[in-house]
């Protein structure tokens, strides 16, 4: 595809919305076809680096847009709430024993020299993520209304085939929240805090006694028609 842009600073041929989509499909495929081992954590962050944050910076620089990298009181606010919603599940999950087989994804110990390279590149994971799913498929989006907040769930929910199922379920929902929260303020802080937050503390928490007794967070969940 040719990159000439009209005066309007717009790809010839496609607005910024198609472009958008189209980019974040065809980095779906790449992203599938690109096979990493799945215990190198420095593997997927080369890929998910490259795929998921260079890609759609350049486009956006390219076209003068931004995905969401800025910080202002309404994000830092938003950060605060989204986090503590969503922390206390991560609390909970930690406990369940399909999450504790599952995680961490990549090996890690509780002593600090490793935890913390571990949490660092992890969390630069999710920065990636976050870019390609609240970035350039809502946030940088945004014209198009609050719709955006629901282009990616599906996606998003494809990428979690093969995690535990009750992660797979609340991968839609988790999408759509996180999606919320960045469009309200225009910036992709919320959902790179709550998530990346989440996820180390997930992983910090199962190398660890569970805080709350398996039992206890099963009975809680017996409802559930899935393994847990």
């Amino acid at each position: 595809m040719s990159i000439v842009r009209t005066a309007e600073g717009r790809t010839l041929g496609l607005t910024w919305v198609q472009l958008s989509l189209l980019v974040g499909a065809l980095l779906t495929v790449a992203w599938s076809w690109w096979e990493v081992p799945s215990d190198s954590l420095n593997a997927r962050l080369v890929r998910d680096v490259t795929l998921f944050i260079a890609i759609p910076g350049v486009l956006a620089v390219t076209h003068g847009r931004h995905l969401g990298y800025r910080i202002d009181r309404r994000a830092i606010r938003n950060s605060i709430l989204l986090a503590a919603f969503v922390i206390p599940f991560y609390v909970v999950g930690s406990s369940l024993p399909s999450i504790r087989t599952y995680y961490p994804m990549w090996e890690a110990t509780p002593a600090f020299g490793s935890f913390v390279p571990h949490a660092i590149k992890q969390f630069i994971v999710v920065l990636a993520a976050e870019t390609y799913y609240r970035g350039l498929l809502c946030v940088g989006v945004r014209k198009i209304g609050f719709k955006s907040v629901f282009i990616s769930p599906i996606v998003y929910a494809f990428h979690h085939l093969g995690k535990p199922p009750i992660e797979l379920i609340l991968s839609g929902p988790t999408d759509v929240l996180f999606g919320a929260a960045d469009y309200d303020c225009n910036s992709l802080l919320p959902s790179v805090v709550a998530h990346g937050l989440g996820l180390v503390l997930l992983d910090w928490l199962v190398l660890h006694d569970p805080l709350i007794r398996p039992e206890t967070v099963l009975n809680w969940l017996s409802w559930l028609p899935i393994p847990l």
